[in-house]
């Protein structure tokens, strides 16, 4: 094995090339690139064992139940037209955007693949935190319930860091670096010595931004093997979003004030930070484009204005349940005008029936 230890993430593209398959390496041709992170993780066991809280049993049992095989029930054999843009062109957030428009049909398809590719590789990412997180949680949480479920939600995680690796590599072929306001986030979480803020930054942010990202795909995608996975991923999320609310409402009220506040304004900077995260600028920056007139663009898009409303439609209910919508936070929110989803359902009240619906036949989903 090869080790090589990093400072940051890779900057470079990774690019796949056919014979780059997991079934046909060894050791000896892969390098295992490691970037060292340390945290003053404070870590409890439970001796007691009680199963208290019934919702978070019962997602805990959810999760058993509904466990789907990222290798089995993704048809992967699903044929991906490339000569065909992989999402909506309608919903493209560089149309209008003079040198964009200015490439032949061809390559304005090339571009989207490699964008779209950008896109997975942040779901890629984040996932991979989202595991390192849970795994935390295991230690962290203080109840018996919570670290059964945690421990089923790092396998999740697992699955899901397996899924849309196994999409890029085959169907993208390039890795894109992580978004640095992703990675800045996903840092903090794993480095704060708190388990309420792993719970608030993961369960509530994290979580929330995933569903929120993956509601935009599902919307706006062409490729039906990539919503398959997606949709796979959502049934997953779905319940970890629920377990962060159901088990945070009761921690977070018993805060004194400025802990209270100081989780709140937490919530309310990495909430302003991921709202514009899914669109990297990688692929502007590769075909010349200007990075700062690019950004400003897309933050103008359909597809952004999708992505925002899912996102704040679902976090700031969620805040709001859970006692991180303060008197000092509700300006900030009505001032990006986020305020106005604070009556949205969000995952105030947990749809059993549907996160206990069956797994889909393979290659047969919710777009059919």
């Amino acid at each position: 094995m090869r080790l090589r230890l990093v400072e940051q993430p890779p900057q470079e593209t990774r690019i796949f090339n056919e014979n780059d398959l997991t079934g046909r390496l060894d050791q000896t041709d892969v390098e295992t690139i490691r970037e060292i992170f340390h945290t003053p993780l404070t870590g409890s066991y439970n001796w007691d064992y009680d199963s208290a809280n019934a919702k978070i049993r019962r997602l805990y049992e959810l999760g058993k139940r509904h466990n789907w095989n990222a290798t089995l029930d993704v048809d992967w054999d699903m044929a991906v037209d490339y000569d065909d843009y992989p999402m909506e062109p309608a919903t493209n957030p560089f149309n209008g955007y003079p040198e964009y428009e200015a490439l032949p049909e061809a390559e304005k398809i090339r571009f989207s693949w490699k964008a779209h590719a950008q896109t997975v590789a942040q779901f890629l990412h984040g996932e991979q935190g989202a595991m390192l997180v849970a795994s935390q949680l295991v230690s962290c949480a203080p109840t018996a319930d919570a670290k059964l479920y945690a421990a089923s939600q790092t396998f999740d995680e697992a699955r899901h860091v397996e899924a849309f690796n196994m999409y890029l590599r085959k169907h993208c072929g390039e890795l894109y670096r992580i978004n640095p306001n992703l990675k800045a986030l996903i840092d903090k979480v794993l480095e704060d010595p708190r388990w309420d803020l792993k719970f608030i930054g993961m369960q509530l942010i994290i979580e929330g931004l995933a569903l929120a990202a993956f509601g935009t795909m599902t919307q706006t995608t062409r490729d039906n093997l990539l919503r398959q996975v997606v949709e796979l991923v959502m049934r997953d999320e779905g319940r970890h979003v629920a377990f962060g609310v159901n088990y945070l409402e009761d921690w977070i009220k018993t805060l004194p004030e400025q802990e209270i506040e100081d989780r709140a304004e937490f919530a309310y900077q990495a909430s302003l930070i991921m709202r514009d995260r899914l669109f990297g600028m990688d692929v502007a920056r590769e075909y010349g484009f200007d990075v700062d007139a690019a950004r400003e663009h897309i933050l103008k898009s359909h597809v952004t204005a999708i992505f925002q409303h899912l996102l704040f439609e679902r976090l700031i209910p969620n805040f709001k349940r859970v006692g991180l919508l303060t008197e000092k936070v509700r300006a900030k929110y009505e001032a990006i005008g986020a305020l106005q989803y604070e009556h949205a359902a969000g995952d105030i009240l947990i749809d059993w029936q549907k996160l206990d619906e069956p797994l889909p036949v393979k290659g047969v989903f919710a777009a059919e």
